[in-house]
């Protein structure tokens, strides 16, 4: 039996952020961890982030053959943003979280500590404003969110750790959304 899910974020090039699909496939075989797709050493670093924040929130690790694929291919991608991503499509074809919103309008980003939180990342200015001209949701770490409000028509939903990020995917919790202050 083989399990996929799909999530979205984008790549940092500088002032561009090209969109990028994260997919997730499980199989049944020798259990092994791949990410394809151009990704250098802080991305392939993040099986190991990843695999301890899901055990430390209290999820299984999947067993199985486990496939991550960043596309597209012949873009280069680096930095641990791809963490929170990676982790959810995780879940979500392990079937350990079922996502109650609509994931086609959201984008993820952020670097998991092993313990599960989420750290601010690097680079996000030009995601934000290339998602919201997308009309995407953001969910991103909370850790210095507020600067993203000034970007017009972002719609912002600052996390702290994986489990809050989980809750609000299955509409357990909510999680308020940042806003931009009149007159900013």
């Amino acid at each position: 039996m083989s399990q996929l899910s799909q999530i979205f974020t984008r790549a940092s090039t500088g002032l561009d952020a090209p969109l990028v699909t994260i997919e997730v496939h499980i199989s049944s075989g020798l259990p092994r961890f791949s990410i394809v797709g151009l990704p250098e050493g802080a991305v392939r670093e993040s099986k190991d982030r990843v695999r301890s924040a899901i055990i430390n929130s209290q999820f299984k690790f999947p067993k199985g053959r486990i496939t991550v694929s960043l596309a597209p291919a012949n873009l280069p991608k680096n930095g641990g943003r791809y963490d929170l991503p990676i982790a959810i499509g995780l879940l979500l074809a392990s079937e350990q979280i079922k996502d109650k919103v609509n994931l086609d309008n959201f984008e993820l980003y952020g670097e998991l500590g092993l313990d599960g939180s989420l750290r601010v990342i690097d680079g996000l200015l030009p995601a934000i404003i290339a998602s919201s001209q997308d009309s995407h949701n953001i969910i991103l770490p909370a850790q210095k969110s507020y600067q993203y409000t000034l970007v017009n028509q972002a719609k912002i939903y600052p996390c702290k750790h994986l489990l809050q990020v989980c809750s609000f995917l299955q509409d357990i919790s909510n999680i308020n959304r940042l806003t931009r202050k009149v007159g900013s």
